[in-house]
């Protein structure tokens, strides 16, 4: 029988970068597909999906940019919702004016994200592997407490040496885990959108 896994996913960074990969344009993918296929290049079978995001940004009044951003969101987070194998949990989106201009930032997903993971060994005791997607090294502390608790943590990542690049973060989060894979264009290819 394959060893069942728990697939943790931060959204904002696998949205960044399905954009980067897409070349400025998100990729379109199935979040569901995507966490099945990946389990499976382990050897392993996915038990349960806990995705983190954050409703879009909405300002008192809201543009109809605005509105139109949260009714996609909405419907996204209905059908995403009905699927027994996936369990969403939202933070809150910040909008900060840096230099004249606005920027977005995910508020509270990791604090999530984190809870859930240590309650892994409670709640699915039979669970001994977590396959992280993430690149925050937020996540170092509960990792190494983890595996001191005897589970295998598999991160995958992209990551840039290039220390200007969006995705160039400290090597802490690569040392801490089991083991880290590259999450590639062809992940993101061979889990199309079923209609």
């Amino acid at each position: 029988m394959t060893e069942k896994v728990i697939v943790i996913i931060d959204a904002g960074f696998l949205s960044k970068l399905s954009k980067y990969y897409g070349s400025g344009k998100y990729l379109k993918y199935d979040i569901i597909q995507l966490s099945k296929n990946i389990s499976k290049k382990q050897n392993l079978h996915c038990e349960k999906i806990f995705y983190y995001t954050s409703p879009p940004f909405q300002s008192e009044r809201s543009t109809a940019e605005e509105k139109d951003r949260y009714k996609g969101y909405k419907k996204f987070k209905e059908k995403l919702s009905k699927h027994p194998l996936i369990t969403l949990r939202e933070g809150r989106c910040q909008r900060l004016k840096i230099d004249g201009n606005f920027e977005y930032k995910q508020k509270g997903v990791d604090a999530l994200a984190i809870i859930d993971m240590m309650s892994v060994p409670i709640e699915y005791p039979e669970v001994k592997t977590i396959i992280l997607i993430a690149n925050d090294s937020d996540f170092v502390p509960v990792v190494e407490k983890l595996k001191s608790l005897g589970i295998k943590i598999i991160l995958l990542t992209y990551y840039s040496k290039n220390r200007r690049s969006s995705f160039s973060k400290s090597n802490e989060l690569l040392k801490s885990v089991s083991e880290y894979f590259e999450l590639t264009k062809e992940d993101f290819d061979s889990s199309p959108i079923s209609i």
